[in-house]
């Protein structure tokens, strides 16, 4: 895994997920109104368990960096996420479900674990937190997170997101193959000194772009 990722960040990645712009918030009743939208959509979202994602990865944890391409499956509470760097030729998987999670790529053969999130940080030193990410990158909170506060664009979109600690910045969202459900673009997740950016190329499966 050390490896594998490119010693700075990809500038294309980067550009596309640039700081986000303070928000001014909604006036109550259309906060109110986005609240509910939010609610209906992870709801839709929540009968689309299926998906597929194929895009740009960035990845950083204090002074270490690095980029790479990502396709992530999911099936329901089953998730393979594979990256890869172009230019070493060098990739790692990660498989599992709710309970086990399966690393493979690394020097030294497979590693295996209850939790991905831990089997990646203790492994790779990187703080991914997969299982969350799989309803954040959708644009929903995760329903095993604790307590999220959203944070609505003036058009009424989920613009931010914070939950578990990670705050969440979402941008370019597109229709999905569900009428009225889009899905983001570009999304950024941060704590602390860790943080993911994402820039998808194209989602495929239940509920994905036409």
């Amino acid at each position: 895994m050390r490896g594998l990722l490119l010693a700075a960040l990809a500038a294309g990645v980067l550009a596309a997920c640039a700081t986000t712009v303070p928000r001014a918030p909604l006036p109550p009743a259309e906060r109110e109104a986005a609240v509910a939208r939010q609610a209906s959509r992870e709801e839709a979202l929540a009968q689309q368990p299926d998906w597929n994602l194929q895009g740009r990865v960035a990845l950083s944890n204090g002074q270490r960096g690095g980029s790479g391409r990502i396709d992530w499956r999911q099936d329901g509470a089953a998730f393979q996420v594979a990256l890869s760097a172009p230019i070493t030729r060098q990739s790692w998987r990660i498989e599992g479900d709710a309970g086990s999670a399966r690393l493979q790529g690394l020097d030294g053969g497979p590693r295996s674990g209850p939790d991905a999130a831990r089997l990646l940080r203790e492994a790779t030193g990187w703080d991914i937190p997969v299982q969350a990410l799989a309803s954040w990158v959708r644009g929903a909170r995760a329903a095993r997170g604790g307590p999220a506060q959203l944070q609505f664009s003036a058009d009424g979109r989920l613009a931010g997101l914070q939950q578990d600690g990670w705050t969440l910045d979402y941008g370019d969202w597109r229709p999905s193959a569900v009428p009225g459900l889009e899905l983001p673009m570009r999304i950024s997740a941060q704590r602390d000194s860790a943080r993911v950016r994402l820039v998808v190329d194209e989602w495929s499966g239940d509920g994905a772009s036409p």
